[in-house]
């Protein structure tokens, strides 16, 4: 388990992460959001001790990361994939961190094979490509076999297959019982991957909750709406703080009322419904409206 308690960091006069606290909890798969400058690096660097924080604590399983006798079996983390001596093999590369904990070599050998890296094993790890940089440092995350794992955009360069792949992996680890925490920007792999979410924007928490409930919290009320009577309908749900648009002649999209009440007000003038379909936004929808007024850098309109 992961808990940080009014995570606080400054550099010089900008504030990184203010009064941070939340808990990432083992079983299931955490996805840690945020736009740019969000603080969601720092927060990261700060659980693993790499840099202090100026307020506040943060620990892992129980103890701050520098007073675990063997880290590697406490916390796997990837935050660079390229950290890696570039004249060495993968195989090497690994090898040299599994002697610091006494590791084996079988469990080198393992997890070349199990992050696909078994033709490419001995080859210099320098002219890897972006995905198989990736692959390697997943490895090197999971050397120690840990009971936390963190993983800052583990999916970046990888082709569908080895997103499928690691897709899979997360969820494998968090059913194991693991604490899996895992930053992205590809919304549409956190929805399949991630049960909770943290989100930050401009250093503060904006949300610690399940991911249906991000998402419910976003759509709010809108339904869909497809009836012959649609144009005597949408009199009839028109008030204060609701709205109606047409996008075919006989559908309606309402949003300010529930899909129970819409239901209610047609049957009680004899309305016939061919569809009565609550809507809900998508992850990256949501997060875009949650989001909107903590974006640090703003495209402008040509």
């Amino acid at each position: 388990m992961i808990e940080a308690s009014n995570l606080t960091k400054d550099y010089g006069e900008k504030r990184a992460v203010d009064d941070v606290s939340f808990a990432v909890r083992p079983g299931i798969v955490t996805g840690f959001l945020g736009p740019n400058g969000s603080g969601k690096s720092t927060t990261m660097r700060l659980i693993l001790g790499l840099d202090a924080p100026t307020q506040g604590d943060v620990t892992i399983n129980g103890k701050h990361y520098r007073d675990h006798a063997a880290p590697l079996h406490e916390v796997g983390a990837l935050l660079e994939a390229r950290s890696i001596h570039t004249g060495r093999s993968a195989s090497n590369h690994l090898l040299a961190l599994a002697k610091t904990h006494g590791i084996s070599r079988r469990r080198v050998d393992d997890l070349i094979d199990l992050v696909g890296l078994h033709e490419v094993g001995r080859k210099r790890a320098g002219k890897f490509s972006l995905g198989m940089g990736q692959r390697l440092g997943i490895a090197a995350a999971l050397l120690g076999d840990p009971a936390t794992i963190m993983l800052d955009e583990p999916v970046n360069g990888l082709d569908p297959e080895g997103v499928h792949w690691m897709r899979n992996l997360l969820r494998q680890l968090a059913s194991e019982g693991r604490t899996v925490f895992v930053s992205s920007h590809l919304m549409s792999e956190m929805a399949l991957t991630a049960d909770h979410l943290i989100v930050i924007g401009r250093g503060r928490l904006i949300a610690d909750t399940s991911i249906d409930d991000f998402v419910r919290k976003a759509s709010g009320d809108r339904v869909r709406v497809r009836t012959p009577e649609a144009t005597r309908l949408r009199e009839l749900v028109l008030g204060q703080g609701v709205s109606v648009i047409s996008s075919e002649p006989d559908v309606i999209e309402v949003e300010g009322v529930t899909s129970q009440r819409i239901g209610e007000l047609a049957a009680e003038h004899r309305i016939v419904l061919h569809e009565l379909t609550p809507l809900q936004a998508s992850l990256e929808e949501a997060f875009m409206e949650l989001t909107r007024e903590d974006v640090e850098f703003k495209s402008v309109a040509a």
